[in-house]
């Protein structure tokens, strides 16, 4: 008997299979996309590449780096002080 969240697939002829709608949508798998594949007890662990996601790479790149405490402090640096 089935799992409750198990999905199945079939492997085509070349080995391709297609990832259910379901997961690709919940894990945001779209064309173009890296996957990563492992090997574990006779298992497979197939899991989405973020190495390979330009924006995954640099999400938090910039964390308590500014020198700013505010979007007006920025603005005057950059601006000059208008007075």
């Amino acid at each position: 008997m089935p799992k409750r969240n198990e999905l199945k697939a079939i492997v085509a002829e070349r080995g391709q299979i297609t990832i259910p709608k379901q997961i690709r949508d919940s894990l945001g798998i779209g064309a173009g996309a890296v996957l990563k594949f492992e090997m574990k007890d006779r298992k497979i662990i197939l899991s989405k590449d973020i190495s390979e996601d330009p924006i995954a790479r640099v999400v938090g790149i910039l964390k308590g780096k500014t020198p700013y405490t505010s979007t007006d402090a920025y603005m005057n640096d950059i601006r000059g002080r208008m007075e």
